[in-house]
């Protein structure tokens, strides 16, 4: 119904755990099945598990109204097997047209064509949306807002795990635009010398520093060493991958076998395209541009490979090429792997891969109280689309939740609300500076 993405949208509500779309768009469209993807599969986030426990009136009340602006006649909450508290708070809730999907503990399960395909036997074809097949998808945190919203309150927290070389890990929810510093300091600190950090899962996350600000979109903070495998993989430049696949790609096809997309009657063969590259882009150009269709998942980098190449910047590499000169692709979807199901990777068979086991604990727990920062420092691009338009000057006194950037005419976007109460200290073209109190006097 247009009510109900008209206060989603007046919220700022997007993807929580991916590239944040806005919610409202997705929210206008028809499907007959919605979708809450609350497999999160990466390694050591445990957001979405611990708020589905801990607020599951909200989520069922956020899947509802989704359903209902959609028209869609099905929900589906997609949960891993090992999340009993989430599923136990959930169960006795259930209206009866939404039911519990129980996922193996399996990687990319988050992949939202893959939960989709585990969950409803449906596949999404190559280049296309969930909606091509009548599903729409947002996780967990993403609904528990669509629920918020109904209540006339606009997104200005974020709740995300911090955690790996951390004294204590642990669960919080901030204000949006608090520093990554802040958030490090709720889990005491670092315990390694030397410290790497990737905002979101180990692995389809990002180098990051503590110096940017946790936005809609981040995923969570996940501290390493910083001459730990995954932080020297994600380093790496474009140009040494290449050379390191032309010098030692052996061409065995193990990058393709486990693609999680291809063994779903994607395309995609990350061997082939690594050849194509190798060569001089010599081979069928549909090969290339099947790159398109990459979720970068990491599956081919991080687990497959077994000389050190990494098919999947090759894909971001030749994905950004054809962008830039809107290229899509175009191919038919195929029949799936019959051992599709079996070649799907065990959670801890990828911890052990990645080395990720001494820093890798058994909890993170989701603090209830809300932390304070005297300072943000909020994007005006928190969301795929243009930047939100600010509506405030420096020296305005704001209240949280108060808009302060709307969404620009006709335009994809998000508004943004300040997240704390305090005086507007500055206003650029990338973001808008709020200090609690009054404006600070070096």
């Amino acid at each position: 119904m247009h009510d109900i993405a008209a206060k989603v949208q007046a919220a700022g509500v997007v993807g929580a755990g991916g590239a944040g779309f806005p919610t409202h768009i997705k929210l206008a469209a028809a499907a007959d099945t919605y979708l809450v993807n609350g497999a999160e599969c990466e390694p050591m986030l445990r957001t979405d598990q611990q708020l589905a426990a801990c607020y599951p009136e909200l989520l069922i009340q956020g899947l509802t109204y989704a359903m209902a602006a959609t028209g869609a006649q099905h929900g589906i909450i997609a949960l891993k097997a090992k999340y009993q508290a989430a599923i136990s708070a959930l169960q006795p809730l259930l209206p009866p047209a939404i039911r519990i999907e129980i996922l193996r503990d399996i990687y990319p399960a988050g992949d939202e064509v893959i939960t989709i395909w585990l969950t409803t036997g449906r596949r999404v074809p190559p280049g296309g949306l969930p909606l091509d097949i009548g599903v729409v998808v947002n996780n967990v945190q993403t609904l528990i807002n669509v629920a918020k919203a109904m209540q006339g309150e606009p997104v200005t927290t974020k709740t995300l795990t911090v955690t790996g070389a951390v004294s204590n890990p642990v669960t919080v929810t901030v204000p949006l635009g608090t520093a990554l510093t802040d958030v490090l300091a709720l889990a005491g600190g670092v315990t390694c010398s030397q410290p790497a950090y990737i905002d979101g899962g180990p692995m389809m996350g990002k180098i990051t520093d503590l110096a940017s600000p946790v936005t809609k979109t981040t995923g969570g903070l996940i501290v390493l060493p910083a001459d730990h495998l995954l932080i020297k993989s994600k380093q790496q430049t474009v140009e040494s991958v290449l050379r390191i696949a032309k010098t030692v790609c052996e061409q065995c096809c193990y990058c393709t076998e486990l693609c999680p997309r291809h063994i779903i009657g994607h395309e995609l063969p990350p061997h082939l395209i690594v050849r194509c590259v190798n060569y001089n882009a010599v081979g069928q150009p549909q090969v290339l541009q099947s790159a398109l269709t990459c979720s970068e998942c990491g599956v081919c980098e991080a687990y497959s490979c077994p000389v050190g190449i990494s098919p999947m910047r090759v894909n971001m590499a030749l994905k950004s090429q054809f962008r830039a000169v809107n290229i899509r692709y175009q191919g038919q979807l195929g029949p799936a792997d019959p051992m599709a199901e079996h070649r799907l990777i065990p959670s801890a068979r990828l911890v052990g891969r990645l080395n990720l086991k001494p820093w890798y604990p058994p909890e993170a727990p989701l603090q209830s109280e809300l932390y304070q920062p005297d300072r943000v420092i909020l994007p005006l691009r928190q969301h795929i689309g243009a930047p939100a338009v600010p509506v405030v000057q420096a020296g305005d006194t704001v209240t949280a939740g108060q808009l302060i950037a709307t969404l620009p005419a006709e335009t994809l976007g998000a508004r943004v609300h300040a997240s704390i109460t305090g005086v507007v200290e500055q206003v650029s073209g990338q973001a808008i500076t709020i200090r609690k109190g009054g404006i600070h006097h070096d």
